[in-house]
């Protein structure tokens, strides 16, 4: 069997680590500097090593890791969660992150009425203002009253 690395390639450790589905996924996350490296912006290509702190933008918290280990291939998650480990604070930010999420209010309860019914839209269409006679209806034909066409 092969000696794990000493160096890898950011993007490929957040994959491998299962943090992002892809690698593509992982790149963009790191060009909009949602990934932070001993709390700096960095680059997709560049080299982590084991002790190396990161810090992950996830909706609602930051979640900080500190690397374990290295692989290159992406393995089942339980192999995966043996790569990092969260720091104390990190598990703390989450279990409030939870909490707040919650005891957020649904937003479908906010909602005072739904989509209009038939009845509804007919009452919303007889208020509106349909303009002149002529205007309700528009026709390709030439109207017989209007003359003679000009060809």
């Amino acid at each position: 069997m092969s000696e794990p690395p000493q160096v890898l390639r950011l993007d490929k450790w957040l994959w491998a680590a299962r943090f992002f589905k892809t690698r593509a996924l992982a790149v963009e996350a790191v060009e909009r500097h949602r990934v932070r490296l001993q709390g700096q912006p960095t680059k997709p290509g560049r080299d982590i090593r084991v002790g190396d702190r990161l810090q992950l933008v996830q909706v609602g918290w930051v979640r900080d890791i500190e690397v374990l280990g290295l692989s290159l291939y992406r393995g089942p998650a339980t192999v995966a969660q043996l790569l990092y480990r969260d720091t104390p604070e990190s598990l703390l930010a989450a279990a409030a992150a939870a909490e707040r999420r919650r005891l957020a209010p649904e937003p479908a309860d906010t909602l005072q009425q739904g989509r209009p019914t038939k009845r509804d839209r007919r009452l919303l269409d007889a208020l509106q203002d349909p303009g002149p006679p002529e205007w309700q209806r528009w026709s390709a034909e030439w109207p017989d009253d209007a003359g003679p066409r000009k060809r």
